[in-house]
């Protein structure tokens, strides 16, 4: 029965070549990109020559200025857009704008931290929206776009916590276990047409997410780490860009990036 769902795709697009190469220019939608993994991302793909959409939910001015500095840093075509990626009316919005997609990087994200029966339905829902939600609501719009060519990348960033679960963030956890599980399938889903799902699981990594923390708290932390260290969001921008430079027949995967912290 999975085979007979996986050819459905194939038969109606067809099956990319072993390779995965294409001619056609690359394009990239970055969510959550004004700052930390999100805006080395962008730094990253700017540097390789893509065309980028850039959207963050609240820091224009930063995702502006961000988008002028790669646009003249790096000579590429740089949109910035500010959406809630939770909100699928948001979502068809910026899609509206976008002519084609090669590459799509699902790294909008939010935390909480606190007890599960002090959450309220509301804070549960706005954080499955954003880190969860929004995978669909993306995906289903770019997937088309990447089956014109046989070809495209889906990477989704996700946490150890998928892997784990941790106490005090809960929802959280929940979420990106969902998006592990959420990327294998996809994975699956649209490995016959050529596009490849993948998933970055990051350990602690120094981004104002983590700023709620205190020093005392982070030095505990890191020193929990074997690398004995925090990772760098250019890190993760590093990874990213090793995957979508592997062979193609690396689908599926959910790579851990944490300083072997949950190895």
């Amino acid at each position: 029965m999975k085979k007979k769902d996986n050819n459905t795709i194939a038969d109606q697009y067809g099956t990319a070549s072993p390779e995965g190469h294409t001619s056609i220019s690359r394009s990239a939608l970055v969510t959550g990109a004004s700052r930390g993994i999100g805006r080395a991302i962008a730094q990253t793909l700017a540097r390789e020559g893509y065309r980028l959409y850039l959207t963050c939910r609240r820091s224009e001015k930063e995702l502006t200025e961000l988008s002028y500095c790669l646009s003249e840093t790096y000579h590429v075509a740089c949109t910035p857009i500010v959406a809630d990626m939770g909100d699928i009316r948001a979502v068809d919005e910026v899609f509206a704008q976008i002519d084609d997609l090669t590459l799509l990087v699902n790294n909008a994200g939010v935390s909480h931290i606190g007890l599960l029966h002090e959450m309220t339905a509301e804070e549960w829902q706005s954080l499955m929206n954003v880190n969860l939600n929004a995978l669909f609501y993306t995906c289903r719009l770019a997937i088309p776009m990447m089956l014109k060519h046989h070809a495209g990348h889906i990477i989704n960033i996700s946490s150890v916590w998928g892997n784990a679960g941790a106490s005090m963030e809960v929802a959280y956890s929940a979420s990106k276990g969902g998006v592990n599980a959420f990327t294998k399938a996809l994975a699956k889903e649209l490995a016959p047409s050529g596009i490849r799902v993948n998933a970055i699981a990051c350990g602690v990594i120094d981004t104002d997410m983590n700023h709620c923390f205190s020093e005392e708290e982070m030095s505990a932390l890191r020193a929990e780490i074997p690398a004995d260290r925090i990772g760098q969001p250019s890190e993760v921008a590093e990874l990213l860009l090793s995957i979508i430079n592997a062979p193609s027949y690396l689908t599926g995967q959910v790579i851990t990036l944490d300083g072997a912290w949950q190895a």
